[in-house]
């Protein structure tokens, strides 16, 4: 074992008290976070001494220890014990307390309670923490889960997404009021069909798309984080048909990583740019995977966007003509980065079938004004730092949304997750 891999393995041993367990696998993978930063991570199982034979390779047996760790600042992302079962024999926090539990966390993650986190709810045994900058939430999120089993003992530790500090934050009043925004919030809302299954009906509903506008209204930011995602927008026509078959390649996207390349941390290849040389070529690709898949779709397909994907190149198409759905028809293509042609797609078609018997129910009796009048008491406007990919900071905005919808037949308020 390279000896840099068994420095972080005997931490990890010596941390979790992983004494009564052996190594059964490991491997490293990157990933790229919600700030576009490059995560180099351990990823380990370790068997409980006692188990020899394994039945089934595909499950790890009760008391496995799944332990993921960030080599760069050698923080651990997750630890899992299988089944709520553990055999360590080192015990990492006194007690399932609040007061414990914080500590706990301030130990591990180097985060201040009240400044950077809090606990955002609890039920039996599990408690669930979110980021915050003074009490304030930011954008995108920091989730951290935390459980015990029936005897108090930690059997489940995860933290995902950044828990910023205070000075990565451009600290202000927030000073917005709804009125302030309304024109924005009238402009988020949209009219689109939604699906009743229990009744198999589609009905039209006025919904409030989120979106955060900077505290001094000078723009908005969206509720999409778009990174490294090249907006192309453009219809897909061809005069000529492919009469070539096409074969889906089988592609692996796990991908392999070596030790070395794990210690060079070198930037994750998704973030390298998209020359508009490639982006033409994968149009082209595109445009002749089109035509030979779908012979008859000419002028019908947009290429929405691409973005660079575990060694691949992703390109997302929708219909252009399509009724404003909470389903609507796309297609997700691979594509290969040297020879721009396309290796493997994915269409929702099948899936969007299972709405096509629903009964659209017609006849709609209000507009957006209508709308919006019956849906204003229950749009919230709360202060967010949302981060901001061209300051490369947290600025503060303010959040318009709505968990509420308006029946555009009959004017009812809908209570959107009922429904979902």
């Amino acid at each position: 074992m390279d000896t840099r891999v068994q420095e972080l393995v005997d931490f990890t041993r010596n941390k979790w008290g992983l004494d009564n367990y052996y190594l059964h696998t490991y491997h490293f993978y990157r990933k790229l976070n919600a700030l576009n930063e490059t995560i180099y991570t351990l990823s380990m199982e370790w068997y409980p001494s006692h188990i020899t034979d394994q039945e089934d390779e595909d499950y790890n047996p009760d008391g496995t220890a799944a332990i993921d760790l960030n080599i760069q600042n050698r923080q651990f992302e997750s630890v899992i014990f299988v089944g709520g079962e553990t055999f360590s024999n080192r015990s990492l926090i006194q007690s399932n307390k609040i007061d414990e539990i914080i500590k706990f966390i301030e130990n591990e993650t180097g985060l201040i309670h009240g400044k950077q986190f809090h606990l955002d709810r609890e039920k039996e045994n599990e408690y669930f923490f979110r980021s915050r900058i003074n009490g304030v939430a930011v954008a995108p999120s920091g989730i951290l889960d935390i459980k015990f089993n029936t005897e108090g003992k930690l059997t489940y530790f995860s933290t995902h997404g950044p828990f910023p500090s205070v000075d990565k934050v451009t600290e202000e009043t927030f000073s917005l009021t709804l009125e302030d925004v309304e024109h924005i919030a009238k402009d988020q809302l949209v009219l689109i069909k939604f699906p009743l299954r229990k009744q198999k009906k589609l009905i039209p509903v006025y919904c409030l798309e989120e979106i955060y506008v900077t505290n001094d209204i000078s723009k908005t930011l969206p509720f999409i984080y778009q990174g490294l995602v090249y907006t192309i927008d453009e219809k897909i026509e061809w005069q000529t048909t492919n009469k070539k078959s096409f074969k889906r390649k089988h592609l692996n996207l796990i991908e392999d990583l070596t030790a070395d390349q794990a210690f060079s941390f070198e930037p994750h290849p998704n973030l390298t740019p998209i020359s508009d040389n490639e982006k033409e070529k994968c149009i082209r690709s595109v445009r002749d995977f089109l035509s030979q898949v779908y012979p008859s779709d000419s002028g019908k397909w947009l290429l929405k966007t691409l973005h660079r994907d575990n060694g691949f190149i992703q390109g997302k198409l929708g219909l252009l003509e399509q009724d404003i759905s909470i389903t609507q028809r796309k297609l997700m293509l691979l594509i290969d980065p040297n020879k721009f042609k396309v290796l493997n797609y994915m269409d929702n078609k099948d899936f969007l079938e299972i709405h096509e018997k629903f009964q659209e129910i017609e006849g709609l009796s209000f507009d957006s004004e209508d709308a919006y009048k019956r849906i204003k008491s229950t749009i919230e406007l709360k202060p967010v730092y949302v981060y901001d990919f061209e300051q490369k900071n947290y600025i503060l905005c303010g959040r318009i949304d709505s968990d509420y919808g308006i029946n555009g037949i009959n004017g009812e308020v809908l209570e959107l997750n009922d429904y979902l």
